[in-house]
């Protein structure tokens, strides 16, 4: 199989990725050429956390780096198949909800915290992340991305 960041679509949405996080943000999400081969391979590989949904009423993870995919331990076919609601725990939800309103009003936010779960239910906190609208080519609002470098497991009697 390919590496999920050589197919072509994947590749095209590591550009909005890209653009859009420089168009909110007025700085770079990471500094390469602007080479879409370029991007994708940097994007997915980076040492951070970057995952996005689309705008799907109930919105499906349509992308994670190699990073993400680990965090949340599944691989890329099963990862871009998840609600995004199920990263987080029930409890969670409303919060991570209002968070994502939010930075779809502003188009990002960058002080987010709170607590994920994995496929295998290992429970983690996440902090200083930062959540931005995702825009196509011609501007339009195509999901919302998340990317964040500060993660910690927790143990079970943490919370």
């Amino acid at each position: 199989m390919v590496h999920p960041w050589q197919q072509s679509m994947v590749m095209q949405h590591s550009q909005r990725l890209y653009r859009s996080f420089q168009h909110w943000l007025d700085r770079p999400l990471l500094t390469v050429d602007d080479a879409p081969t370029t991007i994708a391979h940097a994007l997915f590989h980076a040492p951070f956390v970057l995952v996005s949904h689309g705008t799907e009423l109930d919105p499906i993870l349509n992308y994670g780096n190699h990073q993400a995919l680990k965090l949340w331990q599944m691989d890329w076919t099963q990862f871009t198949q998840t609600p995004s609601r199920l990263t987080a725990e029930l409890i969670e939800r409303e919060e991570r909800d209002r968070l994502l309103a939010q930075a779809k009003t502003q188009g990002y936010i960058n002080d987010y915290k709170g607590i994920r779960i994995s496929s295998t239910g290992q429970r983690f906190w996440i902090q200083d992340v930062i959540i931005w609208d995702v825009l196509d080519e011609h501007n339009q609002r195509c999901g919302q991305a998340a990317m964040f470098e500060r993660w910690k497991f927790l143990e079970e009697d943490e919370g």
